[in-house]
Parts: structure tokens; C-alpha cells; sequence
């Protein structure tokens, strides 16, 4: 009886320390490189463009004017926490990213801040909630990811001061093992088409989610809801789903899908309603060049068509 009880015990306590090790231990990580990235006229410029249209850094790290269509952008890299009714698990903040020292990434060094972008640990040593979609931005090559930075490094100072991310248990725990080390050169695209949705991060809101989790056998088909203050608004299925997607689109209706929205550029913006209310990047991806949204548009149609009806914008 007492070697059943001792053995117990010791069941029990190695399952203890075994759980104690599960949260305590650090998320995988290498040092960040040492590395100072090139700050030529070429280098900024295109790292601009990663910002403001592929990656469309401010869509959730800017501040943002909720009350007009389309959400303008009002400061680059200030940062952003989002509201409760976003239903995320505990008070999550997009960290202020400008150049101040202190209250931005302004003292961080190009190697730290390439480490966070693709591989989802802050300066601190600590996991990003995957939110930040570094887990898509491993594939960012390596000519952009430090033009990026380099980008970054120019952005005017904001001492805008946010709360600490805090993530609530069991979640807390589960994304440590979402960071990974880019360990290998990661060269330009072959599929530029690909490239740009996984930049853009077209699936993390154009498929449905379950407990935060991508909902399987639902990619792209659209039903994420997203509730910003008063108003609702649900994303759209861009499987080639011929009936609920796109699979009746052309390729210039989808090009000219987001070039309509060129216009929006020069003229005053409307307030924000929930019938035209969205969190879509409308005014960045408009930017798109015509040969970068058809090749978006070809990868779109290449995959899984999937049946699922959305009403985007939900009666109120």
C-alpha cells in the first residue's frame, strides 16, 4: 500500500513540475541578429510601401479615426488596444512602433526589431500574441523584412503610452509555442500572388475562427465578425466559391473592386454607419498596382471553393 501511495505521490508531482515547466518555460528564441539595415532612399521607399499597403502596419498599430468610412489612418505607428467587444482573450494592445525611445521601439536595434516582425518575440524575450501575424511574416524575405525596418526607423516619434498586453490563461501559455527562429535566408517569392496574401494576411481575417483558432475546412470562405464600438461587421468569403465567393469575378472586376476606391483618396470621407462600416483596408490595398491585384486575384482562384453565405454588413 505504501509503494502504491509513494508511487502516486510521485505521479502526481512529476505531472506538477511537468504543468509547472508548460507555463513557466520560455518560447523558442534566438538572439536577435546583428545586423544595422540600409537606410538608402531605395531601401525606405520600398519599406514605405510594405507599411502602408502589403503589410498594412497601421491597420492596427495607427491611430485611426473610427468615425469616418474606412477608419484613415490619423498617425502612423501610435498604436492601438483593442476594444472588449472585439472578444480577444484579455487586453490586447498593437504597441506603439514609432521612433520615440521610450514609449516606441526607437531604442530597440534593427536585429530586435527584425526578430519581432518574423519571429514573434519582443525585446523582452517575450511571446507576441500571434495576432501580430509574424507566424505569416517568416516568409517575408529578407530584403523586405529589413527594409521594413529600415522604414520603421524613420517614422516620426509618438509618445503615445499604452497599457502592457495581458493575456488571459489558458492562452497565455499556448502562444509560446507560436514564436520560431528564421534560421535559413528566406529569398523573394516565386508565387507573388501568394506572397501578397500571406503578407497582407488576407486568411487570418477571411476565415472563421473558433476559440481564436482557424476554423478547418474554412479557409478564406469569410464569417469572421469584427465589432468596433457600435458597429458590427462581418468579413467576406473570397474562396472562388462560384455561388457565396468569388468564382463569378473576373480578374479586372477585381482589380477594379479596389481601384474604385482610389477616389476616396481625394475627397472627404463620409462619416461611418453600420451599413458601410469596415475594418478592410480599402484605401492601402487601392494602391495595388493592376499586375500585383491580378496576381492576388490567380492565387484567390487557385484554392479550395467553399460554400458559406455572408451578410457583411448585418442590420444593426
Amino acid at each position: 500500500m505504501n509503494r502504491v501511495v509513494k508511487g502516486l505521490c510521485l505521479g502526481v508531482g512529476s505531472l506538477a513540475l511537468a504543468a509547472g515547466y508548460f507555463i513557466v518555460r520560455p518560447p523558442k528564441m534566438a538572439p536577435p541578429k546583428e545586423i544595422r539595415v540600409a537606410m538608402t532612399p531605395e531601401t525606405v521607399a520600398r519599406g514605405k510601401y510594405l507599411y502602408e499597403v502589403v503589410a498594412d502596419c497601421d491597420g492596427c498599430h495607427g491611430e485611426r479615426n473610427w468615425g469616418k468610412q474606412l477608419a484613415p489612418v490619423v498617425r502612423s505607428g501610435a498604436g492601438f488596444t483593442f476594444p472588449a467587444e472585439m472578444g480577444l482573450p484579455g487586453k490586447v494592445t498593437a504597441p506603439n512602433i514609432s521612433s520615440d525611445p521610450v514609449a516606441g521601439i526607437g531604442a530597440w536595434s534593427d536585429g530586435e526589431k527584425l526578430r519581432a516582425i518574423r519571429e514573434g518575440i519582443g525585446r523582452d524575450g517575450r511571446a507576441l500574441f500571434p495576432m501580430m501575424p509574424y507566424q505569416s511574416y517568416r516568409q517575408m524575405s529578407d530584403r523586405d523584412a529589413e527594409a521594413l525596418v529600415a522604414y520603421l526607423n524613420t517614422l516620426p516619434a509618438a509618445a503615445d503610452q499604452h497599457p502592457r498586453t495581458e493575456i488571459d490563461f489558458p492562452v497565455s501559455v499556448l502562444i509560446k509555442g507560436a514564436p520560431a527562429p528564421v534560421e535559413n535566408p528566406v529569398p523573394e517569392p516565386a508565387d507573388r500572388g501568394e506572397y501578397l496574401v500571406k503578407m497582407g494576411g488576407c486568411a487570418d481575417c477571411h476565415t472563421p475562427k473558433d476559440k481564436g483558432a482557424p476554423i478547418a475546412g474554412k479557409e478564406l470562405a469569410g464569417g469572421e465578425v469584427f465589432r468596433v464600438g457600435k458597429f458590427t461587421v462581418v468579413s467576406a468569403n473570397i474562396s472562388p466559391d462560384v455561388e457565396t465567393g468569388i468564382g463569378r469575378m473576373t480578374e479586372a472586376a477585381f482589380i477594379k473592386r479596389f481601384h474604385d476606391y482610389r477616389e476616396y483618396q481625394q475627397t472627404p470621407l463620409p462619416e461611418a454607419t453600420q451599413r458601410n462600416f469596415t475594418i478592410m483596408p480599402w484605401l492601402q490595398f487601392s494602391r495595388y498596382s493592376a499586375e500585383e491585384l491580378g496576381a492576388i486575384y490567380r492565387y484567390l482562384r487557385k484554392q479550395k471553393a467553399i460554400a458559406n453565405k455572408v451578410t457583411v454588413h448585418p442590420e444593426s
